[in-house]
């Protein structure tokens, strides 16, 4: 979708498999002036100790709480990954939480005066929330480069890392729905050119505050 003339913040939904690559993306995307919305960040945010999210998944998943009363994500991830079902349950607790708080961050990017907005939104396409933005940016990275940067990077196992990897859609349901999509199978340096002619390309098209308006 091309940015009209509205002064509504153009929203970028910027999308990608586990280990494509989205947070360098995003961190460029930031260096080059974009307001960004970080959905991990933001799910984060909502189980930090005394978080109604927090209670939820500790009455669902047994043995996730550290002695301190903090969440051990390594524990919760194990057991949040282990099955459908499972998975579920994580995201009916932090969804609707993730929701709301983006929601927030939205109208803040809107009157502070944001020209683009960057929504990394690993479940962009899974939740049906391509609609909540202007342009889809999906960055493709093979499966089992993924597999390699998680086990290196993240300290996971191969058998954990293909097996968060197929808890997600498949990459030709991801790029079907992309608007642009960048490949992250070679250099850093390669991937981050991408990134700004992308970003050149799209300032280019918009006017300065331009986007549609955006749905809730």
């Amino acid at each position: 979708m091309s940015p009209s003339s509205s002064a509504k913040p153009f929203i970028v939904g910027l999308t990608g498999g586990i280990g494509s690559g989205k947070s360098t993306v995003a961190a460029r995307l930031v260096e080059r002036g974009c307001f960004l919305i970080d959905a991990d960040n933001i799910a984060r945010e909502i189980v930090e100790p005394g978080q109604p999210a927090l209670a939820e998944l500790a009455e669902k998943f047994q043995g996730i709480l550290n002695a301190d009363g903090t969440l051990n994500r390594a524990e919760l991830a194990r057991q949040a990954f282990a099955t459908p079902e499972a998975t579920a349950a994580l995201n009916a607790a932090t969804h609707p939480r993730i929701r709301a708080r983006t929601d927030e961050l939205f109208q803040q990017a809107e009157r502070e005066g944001a020209r683009v907005v960057v929504y990394d939104m690993p479940l962009l396409i899974e939740n049906g929330e391509t609609h909540r933005v202007d342009h889809v940016l999906v960055v493709d990275t093979p499966d089992d480069l993924r597999v390699e940067r998680l086990v290196q990077h993240r300290g996971l196992d191969e058998e954990d890392a293909r097996r968060r990897i197929a808890a997600q859609i498949g990459r030709a349901e991801r790029l079907a729905a992309a608007d642009t999509v960048l490949s992250n199978a070679g250099s850093k340096g390669a991937l981050l050119g991408g990134v700004d002619r992308f970003f050149d390309d799209i300032l280019a098209r918009a006017h300065p505050g331009a986007g549609t308006e955006h749905r809730t």
